[in-house]
């Protein structure tokens, strides 16, 4: 059986998530959806598109699509509706999972690949976060589950652009990609956006594309001579602030009255992100240790991380990828004879040691 397509879909409250489902569920695109929601609230998506109001944990809407709310476990209710699948009792393409508005969608995401049962069922797309651009400034600087929200996300839809001036959504833009320059920034007004935009983005799947806004490594992004190679780097991200992975920012909104949406100047986010670059090769074993060593370390506070390697004596591309202590690393597609064969890594997290990585992955290169 093929694996069905699952994507999470996560937001500070009032970002429009529910908005957004809505409009995805009841378009016609011919797919049959299912959705597994952890917050039945005021505003929960059965209220005017499900056939009858029951306390079944499984409803069926008018349109074949699928609702079931989380009564105890995720993992509980994605096998649920994979047997149900199987069966033939259900009849659904893919899966969304809506989380609270407080969820960390860590793990959630690791659900998809720390549990066999679920891993031979379903293949995790993507990660979608909502950003509310009129109260981005509070909930980024006083809740740091909205930066890891931001920071876990392989593509971000901003609502409510139209409530506030163009030049605090650039400014906003602008911090978003410091957090997470791989996360495609796109406006989106009542959830008005292409489906195609939402499914089969394959934001977990290592491919040889490392999806960095080619714009961070120039805005901000200079070049310095380190041991004899260039790695770019964020020009924001220069204080080091050793906190736990659960400490907030100590920026709250009330400090900072006068700063809009995205006057990042203003704050040192505790979600990060940093690139390396080079075009020496690496050494795969050093490199491996290196790697093992700093995810063993780190890795509660590495959200995502990727990279597009030129390792010594292989034609190929090596591919990596991880969220959290998860890495997983393949064989690409041939370096082209033309193409500069330069290694290329993003990580995001949580006040990660940039300088501890960028001088170990220099160590590992081929002198």
């Amino acid at each position: 059986m093929t694996l069905i397509p699952a994507t999470i879909l996560t937001g500070f409250l009032g970002s429009g998530k529910t908005t957004l489902l809505k409009r995805v569920l009841t378009e016609a695109h011919g797919q049959k959806i299912a959705v597994i929601e952890n917050e039945f609230g005021e505003e929960n998506i059965d209220s005017d598109i499900l056939v009858s109001d029951t306390q079944e944990q499984i409803i069926q809407m008018s349109n074949g699509c699928i609702c079931c709310t989380i009564r105890e476990d995720l993992r509980g209710a994605l096998r649920d509706l994979a047997e149900k699948k199987r069966t033939g009792e259900l009849v659904f393409d893919r899966v969304v999972i809506e989380t609270t508005g407080l969820a960390d969608p860590g793990p959630v995401a690791q659900t998809f690949f720390m549990d066999d049962e679920i891993a031979e069922s379903y293949l995790l797309d993507s990660i979608l976060t909502l950003v509310d651009a009129k109260h981005a400034a509070v909930q980024l600087n006083d809740r740091q589950e909205a930066r890891r929200q931001v920071g876990f996300a392989d593509q971000i839809f901003i609502s409510k652009t139209d409530l506030v001036l163009p030049a605090e959504v650039d400014a906003l833009m602008h911090r978003l990609k410091h957090m997470n320059p791989r996360a495609p920034q796109k406006a989106v007004h009542f959830g008005d956006v292409a489906l195609s935009e939402v499914f089969d983005l394959r934001g977990f799947n290592l491919n040889a594309k490392l999806d960095i806004d080619p714009d961070f490594l120039k805005d901000g992004a200079h070049e310095h001579d380190h041991a004899g190679h260039d790695h770019g780097h964020d020009d924001h991200d220069h204080d080091h602030h050793d906190h736990g992975p659960e400490e907030h920012c100590d920026h709250p909104s009330h400090q900072n009255q006068h700063a809009g949406p995205g006057r990042h100047h203003h704050h040192d986010d505790d979600v990060k992100s940093f690139v390396f670059k080079s075009d020496k090769p690496f050494d795969a074993r050093r490199l491996e240790d290196f790697l093992g060593a700093v995810v063993n370390i780190y890795g509660p506070r590495m959200f995502r991380y990727k990279g597009v390697l030129n390792m010594q004596g292989s034609e190929r591309k090596v591919i990596f990828q991880g969220v959290h202590q998860l890495m997983g690393s393949d064989l690409g597609p041939p370096w082209g004879e033309q193409e500069p064969r330069v290694s290329k890594m993003v990580f995001i997290g949580i006040e990660l040691p940039r300088d501890i990585f960028l001088q170990g992955l220099n160590q590992c290169l081929v002198a």
